[in-house]
């Protein structure tokens, strides 16, 4: 199973980078456990410059944006 981490404080990029990603991952008919991480301390290990972050299976695969559908579905599809 992929586990994937939203990395936010809750913000509107936050919210929307998380229903995207649900999105694809229902969509791909992908199976995942999706975590959203708000404290800040436990951001901060991830050691990105901003959020929102997306993190698939232990590795940070986009921070500080929202990426697009495709790119979304090509990181759950490339392990």
């Amino acid at each position: 199973m992929t586990q994937i981490k939203i990395l936010g404080s809750g913000c509107a990029n936050c919210k929307r980078l998380e229903a995207l990603t649900r999105k694809v991952v229902e969509e791909k008919g992908v199976q995942a456990e999706i975590e959203k991480v708000t404290e800040y301390p436990e951001i901060m290990k991830w050691n990105i410059l901003s959020t929102p972050g997306l993190v698939i299976d232990g590795k940070v695969v986009s921070y500080g944006r929202i990426p697009s559908e495709q790119e979304i579905a090509a990181w759950l599809t490339a392990k």
